[in-house]
């Protein structure tokens, strides 16, 4: 459970580094993005699989850049129900979930499964051998 909330955290601080980032995208305070970041996780949870599979013709015709159109509607949906946190059009909603989803990936890469931050730690055993 303490990943669940790592994570969620994790995207909470994507969103709001991404306000700043992003032009469109308005952020009143903390608890604004953590309700999106609630709903965004639970949209792309339930939601985002069906819409992935009913626009998937469209999405091969594209070459996969449709995805980020659908990431960008999961963005928008959540800008129409939180409020304090705002998507002003299409391209700002099609950025914002870019740098969300870089931020957030980023961010997890350091997460283990367990919810813990995991490093690596090498030592040199030999002349020019790390284990």
């Amino acid at each position: 459970m303490d990943g669940f909330f790592i994570r969620w955290l994790i995207l909470t601080v994507s969103i709001i580094i991404t306000s700043y980032l992003i032009d469109g995208i308005h952020v009143v305070g903390f608890f604004s993005a953590f309700f999106a970041a609630a709903l965004l996780g639970i949209l792309n949870a339930f939601f985002r699989p069906i819409l992935f599979i009913l626009t998937l013709p469209i999405t091969i015709l594209t070459l996969g850049l449709f995805t980020f159109v659908v990431n960008a509607m999961m963005l928008l949906m959540v800008s129409g129900v939180v409020s304090g946190f705002q998507v002003d059009g299409l391209w700002s909603a099609i950025w914002g979930s870019l740098f969300i989803s870089i931020v957030s990936w980023f961010l997890t890469s350091f997460i283990s499964e367990k919810g813990r931050v995991e490093y690596i730690d090498l030592k040199k055993v030999g002349k020019d051998r790390w284990v």
